[in-house]
């Protein structure tokens, strides 16, 4: 009984921050000014994973348009963004974006590529 209670509140709180992060914050117009300052020389003007420094790169940057990026959560990119990504040229912006600033630029990527129906 006790192992049954202990999952159901790990699981609760497992889903809870992916639910949280679901709700859009941010403002899109703000964070098109911080993906441009901050993420177009890799991702590129159109978010394609093709700016002007991705050819000096081995491992590409993603394409947020994809379906596989536009598949995960918000949380999941907010998580790429805040601490980056292991074994790739993507840091974190943790301590270098404000969390609003991450936020608004999550906004910008879903306005310009809205997330993809999973199933």
């Amino acid at each position: 009984m006790k192992t049954t209670i202990l999952a159901m509140i790990i699981a609760t709180l497992a889903a809870a921050p992916v639910a949280l992060a679901q709700i859009h914050r941010g403002d899109p117009k703000v964070g098109q000014q911080v993906y441009q300052q901050q993420c177009l020389r890799c991702h590129g003007a159109n978010l394609d994973g093709n700016g002007p420094d991705s050819q000096d790169l081995i491992v590409q940057p993603a394409d947020l348009r994809s379906v596989i990026s536009r598949s995960k959560t918000d949380w999941e990119l907010l998580v790429a963004i805040s601490n980056g990504v292991l074994f790739s040229p993507m840091h974190g912006f943790r301590g270098k974006l404000t969390d609003e600033q991450m936020l608004d630029v999550l906004s910008y990527i879903r306005a310009v590529s809205p997330p993809g129906i999973v199933s």
